[in-house]
């Protein structure tokens, strides 16, 4: 990455939700006081630095704005009212956008009318794909969605649509490993990518940085966020598909499955997991009670208002199947496509689904370079302990 000075970065990263980077005196009481900042890794003053002086090949080349999980001390213990966790956070949203070589997510993230039509704009087609293309003949006796909308075809769109996302996400994901990895991305050993995979793994699946900060209940709430959300993508797009027709069964039609059987149990974990946490991250954006939902961006709000959306229609859905109500269910089940399918194709590869992805693989990529660095100067260490004379002997 090239070394530039760019006067429009400033006012660009306001687009993205940037206010009070101007405030900071460079005291360093953030980086100081901050449970994650480290010598090798340090922040959020030196992105604050970054963001005045217009360095912004530095900002994209960095790892830093994934290693910060916005606890927010460092906003309230700043003496200036700088706010340099929310510089972070709008960082992480100009990466997000940097990432996407089709220029949607900047448009999202940058403009609150545009999120708004590209949700309803998804949500109609939604609606009019399940007006027209459904069988005709309603099970009008008994509940059952696949009397109107078959389980294969649903199925067919459900890989399609897996197939787009994965698409997009995965090559948003080669953009950012190149932004952070730049002329190391081929002289890294392949040894060494697979020697550090665990590190993915592990932050992929824990996001345990962030039950290091000092509070730790917005790493729980994270937690049950997104394993609720994961088990619920398993068993709908890939265990249930994969158990045939009892798994669809489960899914859409009368539900068999006794009380305690482990799929139904793991259902009832997920709805309770999602309700739970984003029921307190949307009280506490209202509330403002923590430093990171004082700056609540639309995005934020989205993200929230269409997984509660789709959680809540989901569970009405259930209690129509339950009492065998076949006008509601069905109505339900048009209302719940329309809300989860804006949130997938929308969220996954532009916006808040994808720091999910980005985040582990900076911190996977930062093991990386470390690695790397570290045997690379080890023949320097070596060389340096022996001296002339016993190198002659």
């Amino acid at each position: 990455m090239t070394n530039k000075i760019d006067p429009k970065l400033m006012r660009d990263l306001e687009r993205f939700g940037l206010k009070d980077a101007c405030k900071c005196a460079h005291c360093g009481n953030c980086t100081a006081m901050c449970h994650l900042s480290t010598p090798d890794n340090p922040f959020p003053r030196r992105f604050v630095r970054y963001i005045q002086l217009g360095q912004r090949d530095k900002i994209l080349s960095s790892a830093e704005p994934w290693l910060c999980y916005y606890c927010g001390e460092c906003s309230e213990r700043c003496p200036r009212g700088a706010d340099p966790g929310e510089t972070m956070m709008v960082l992480r949203r100009y990466l997000t956008s940097a990432y996407d070589w089709t220029g949607f997510s900047r448009r999202f993230y940058t403009s609150e009318s545009f999120e708004l039509v590209a949700v309803a704009v998804v949500a109609g087609l939604v609606g009019l794909a399940l007006w027209f293309f459904n069988t005709g003949h309603p099970n009008w006796e008994h509940a059952d969605v696949n009397s109107l909308w078959p389980a294969a075809s649903v199925e067919i769109a459900d890989l399609v649509m897996a197939g787009i996302l994965s698409f997009l996400l995965l090559s948003n994901s080669y953009r950012c490993v190149k932004f952070i990895m730049g002329d190391l991305l081929g002289k890294v050993p392949l040894r060494i990518y697979a020697s550090q995979l665990k590190h993915l793994v592990i932050h992929g699946a824990t996001q345990k940085r962030l039950g290091e900060c000092k509070d730790r209940m917005p790493w729980y709430v994270h937690l049950l966020i997104m394993t609720g959300y994961a088990t619920v993508f398993l068993m709908v797009v890939v265990l249930l598909n994969g158990l045939g027709s009892e798994g669809w069964k489960f899914q859409r039609g009368w539900p068999e499955y006794p009380l305690w059987n482990p799929i139904r149990l793991a259902g009832y974990y997920a709805t309770f997991g999602i309700m739970y946490g984003t029921t307190y991250a949307i009280l506490g954006r209202l509330k403002k009670s923590r430093p990171a939902y004082k700056n609540s961006h639309a995005t934020d709000w989205m993200f929230l208002i269409l997984l509660q959306a789709t959680t809540v229609t989901g569970i009405l859905i259930h209690v129509a199947r339950l009492v065998d109500w076949p006008a509601g269910t069905y109505g339900l089940y048009a209302v719940h496509m329309m809300a989860a399918i804006p949130m997938l194709v929308l969220e996954v590869p532009f916006a808040k689904w994808a720091h999910l992805a980005y985040r582990p693989l900076a911190l996977y990529l930062v093991e990386v370079k470390r690695q790397y660095h570290a045997e690379a100067s080890a023949p320097e260490q070596t060389a340096v302990a022996v001296s002339p004379e016993q190198g002659r002997a």
